[in-house]
């Protein structure tokens, strides 16, 4: 049996930005009972914070979980007290100057514009930039509806790899564009992770649901990873549940 569940968060664990539910909660307590959890996604530290970390149960088994934002490029780790940064792969300021100006110069190249906007739209979570379509507060009903094949998302996608070429840049959440070093995507997280708590890729589950060619979770399968496709929060709720069956028989 594996002894770490590893999980994408938006769109896996939450709907896109949206705090975990109370059922996903309190499956997140009972799995902790069991196994080992780590939860990464392109999110930084205070989306983990809204949306994971301040909805789990007080008795929840918290040095179990493993947190890790922005693909994977930060861990935290809770000490019985606080929060702790364990590592933080941040960008160099000449990185971050070529990713701005290329997601600008690729953004208006790609012909997009004209669309209603809630907050900004390139998030700098020091170490991956993300490129948030419609801003970072935008409304659910908004980025559901903006690019729900994909298209407009590949089409900046194959602009920029062509602009960035020492970068990964991978198709995350409903409207986002996220951008690491090279090589530094949720597989290189789990590597990390492996390091850090001492197990290895066979000891791990993952579940997402953007693992197809080119989703920013098709990384982890990729590198050979046992993984589970989920279509959304149900699925996910499944999966858990029958994992937590299978540990207990």
């Amino acid at each position: 049996m594996k002894t770490m569940i590893a999980f994408d968060l938006d769109g896996t664990l939450a709907e896109s930005k949206q705090p975990i539910g109370d059922e996903m909660s309190l499956l997140l307590k009972r799995l902790l009972d069991v196994a080992q959890v780590a939860v990464i996604s392109g999110g930084d530290w205070p989306q983990f914070e809204k949306q994971v970390v301040g909805r789990m149960q007080g008795d929840a088994k918290l040095e179990r979980l493993f947190i890790m934002p922005t693909t994977g490029t930060k861990l935290f780790r809770y000490d019985g007290t606080t929060w702790q940064t364990i590592y933080n792969d941040a960008f160099t300021s000449e990185e971050r100057d070529q990713i701005l100006a290329a997601l600008n110069k690729a953004w208006d190249e790609a012909g997009f514009g004209g669309e209603q906007t809630w907050g900004e739209r390139i998030e700098d979570r020091g170490s991956q930039i993300t490129l948030s379509a419609l801003g970072q507060q935008a409304p659910l009903h908004a980025k559901e509806g903006w690019d729900p094949d994909q298209e407009k998302r590949r089409k900046l996608q194959g602009i920029l790899r062509g602009m960035l070429p020492e970068h990964s840049i991978n198709i995350g959440g409903a409207t986002s564009v996220d951008i690491t070093r090279k090589g530094i995507d949720k597989a290189y997280g789990m590597r990390r992770l492996c390091e850090h708590a001492g197990i290895e890729f066979d000891n791990i589950l993952f579940m997402g649901d953007a693992i197809y060619p080119g989703g920013n979770d098709d990384p982890v399968r990729a590198a050979g990873i046992d993984s589970i496709k989920v279509r959304d929060m149900a699925d996910t709720a499944v999966a858990i549940t029958a994992v937590i069956a299978c540990v207990k028989a």
